[in-house]
């Protein structure tokens, strides 16, 4: 291997921070420990990055997520060796799964002691091969530049995702005056997929020959930074459009052919299209099981085109016709600028049309309590339907989904395919560290709120005046939901019967609070999101509240309960009537 020689010594922590620097990486999220002494040493006084000091390793991981979800760039995570590890791995498996481009390093034993049950030694590559894109332990100090090189280039191309670094404590501190070349050399790793163009032209045929033709607009669209392109392609062809949850923003809820959010708590008019249509062109969603809850039956009358970066998906749930690995920016430009193929969906565009205007997402307006839905679209007015929206994960998540009017991508920023308890409170933090700008309002429920709220010190500490509505319901919602549905009411462990006063928990970390309890004042109360400081706005719910619509797990996408049409004709129940609608 080639060497190149350097103009003064330097030790294995600074090739890290300066690797990193030249990276282009500004901010690192972090919690230091014994094995992690000597970076962190050369942390102090480093210029051009950034630290954050977070509270628990959890929140650190978050934080990058929310961080890379929002902005489109790479998470650094640094956590020293053993239990420091072990904690990010829920974090990891969270961004493993919605595809989320993180570096993670981690401090581990001295090269001679690791195998030997040191003091906070832990097997780390080990522990997160199954749930990142690739894990590496440096064993040579010359060798960091080019390790951080490719783990940062494995993690942001592609198909995104966490890769690990574990870094023995003497080789971030062994000095060296030469190092080995920092090219990428990756032969068998293919980065950038191109578009089969006859794959594509086959696309376009079976378009020309359809006569019920729906896009699913996934994830991916975000991470391919694909947004124009895909409006672009349904202007064109005036193809209705059902988006996943992590999909939300990439077309705008106001477009009149967004048929909204799809799958278990989707909309009616969501779930009917993807049973009725003929031809389904996902773009880079992976068919999970939120979407897909019956894939046997999924789609039976339908041709199915699924373009993805990464082969794994193509087929994997859903029988696939025309199956397309691409990068999906480089595929809808192709299929953009073609010669528009014959179409006719004028009479399958106004039936899907007017399920969504039959039957709209809807909830009745009380006068005892407050209801989350209402207070949701009061939020979205306030913040013009600009607001980057951080959600925990839970009923308020699916609420924030259903009645926030998003318009941009990578606006919605949750934890979709590992659902994490947890995400928000750090998440929203590293959403607004990554756009300053911008008004971030986390919805968090009292569950979720109660594992991760130590990174509220970081607020006032980092002058990050993220919005915090905590949707309290005093129990575990989602859960609770199911047991009353499917478990006959039986509440097992699903209420809290003792909370802390969320309130007296703002004022010790010094935040701006206020709760809300009455439905008539909650407009004019709500106002207070547009003072630019760090608050929390506790409203309280009713236990009883539920999320409907709502397919359950197993059932066929049209086997949708609690869903009311505004004609009056029908209703399909299956929840609290006088809770849930008017």
């Amino acid at each position: 291997m080639k060497k190149i020689k350097l103009k003064t010594a330097k030790s294995g922590s600074q090739l890290v921070l300066e690797t990193l620097k030249d990276l282009g990486v500004d901010i690192i999220f972090g919690y230091p420990g014994g094995a992690m002494l000597p970076l962190y040493d050369a942390i102090h006084g480093f210029e051009g990055i950034q630290h954050i000091l977070a509270r628990h390793e959890q929140g650190a991981v978050h934080e990058a997520e929310g961080y890379a979800k929002s902005s489109g760039k790479v998470g650094v995570v640094v956590v020293t060796s053993g239990p420091g590890a072990t904690n990010t791995v829920t974090g990891i498996a969270d961004a493993y799964l919605d595809s989320v481009p993180l570096l993670v390093f981690t401090g581990q034993v001295g090269r001679a002691s690791i195998g030997k049950d040191a003091f906070q030694e832990a097997d780390t590559v080990g522990i997160t091969a199954p749930i990142t894109k690739y894990s590496y332990q440096i064993r040579d100090t010359a060798d960091i530049p080019r390790i951080v090189t490719e783990a940062y280039y494995l993690a942001h191309t592609g198909r995104p995702g966490p890769v690990e670094i574990d870094l023995p404590k003497d080789v971030s501190t062994i000095e060296v005056t030469e190092i080995n070349d920092p090219k990428i050399n990756l032969p068998n790793y293919h980065a950038t997929e191109h578009a089969d163009k006859n794959q594509l032209s086959k696309l376009l045929t079976q378009l020309s020959v359809s006569k019920k033709p729906l896009v699913i607009a996934g994830g991916g669209i975000n991470y391919a930074e694909a947004t124009e392109e895909l409006r672009a392609f349904i202007d064109k062809y005036h193809i209705p459009v059902v988006s996943t949850l992590l999909g939300l923003g990439t077309v705008p809820v106001e477009n009149p052919l967004q048929l909204g959010m799809g799958g278990m708590h989707g909309s009616y008019a969501s779930n009917m299209a993807l049973v009725e249509a003929d031809y389904i062109i996902n773009f880079g969603s992976r068919f999970d099981d939120r979407l897909v809850s019956n894939p046997t039956r999924f789609a039976e009358n339908a041709v199915v085109a699924h373009i993805d970066i990464d082969p794994a998906e193509l087929g994997k749930i859903v029988k696939t016709q025309i199956p397309i690995v691409s990068d999906l920016k480089e595929a809808l430009q192709i299929l953009v600028s073609a010669d528009r193929v014959t179409t006719d969906f004028d009479e399958w565009t106004a039936h899907v049309l007017e399920n969504k205007h039959r039957a709209p997402f809807s909830y009745g307006k009380v006068n005892d309590f407050i209801r989350p839905q209402q207070a949701i679209e009061w939020i979205g007015q306030y913040t013009d339907g600009d607001a980057i929206i951080v959600t925990d994960v839970g009923q308020h998540q699916m609420w924030a989904a259903q009645y926030y009017p998003y318009k941009n991508p990578r606006q919605l920023i949750t934890s979709g395919g590992m659902g994490t308890m947890g995400f928000g409170v750090p998440a929203a933090i590293g959403a607004k560290l990554a756009h300053p700008d911008k008004n971030v309002i986390l919805f968090v429920g009292d569950g979720g709120f109660q594992m991760t709220n130590q990174e509220l010190a970081l607020l006032n500490g980092y002058h990050i005046p993220i919005k915090v509505v905590l949707v309290n319901n005093h129990s575990l919602g989602m859960v609770r939901q199911w047991q009353e549905s499917f478990y006959d009411e039986r509440r097992s462990q699903s209420v809290f019967d003792a909370e802390p006063n969320f309130q007296l928990l703002a004022e010790a970390y010094g935040i701006k609070h206020l709760k809300l309890e009455d439905p008539k004042t909650l407009s004019e109360e709500l106002k207070i999101l547009s003072e630019d400081v760090p608050m929390l706005i506790e409203i309280n719910i009713s236990q009883a509240e539920q999320v409907l619509p709502m397919v359950p797990a197993g059932a066929h996408n049209d086997e949708i309960l609690g869903v009311y049409f505004t004609d009056g004709t029908d209703a399909i129940t299956g929840a609290s009537e006088e809770v849930n609608h008017a």
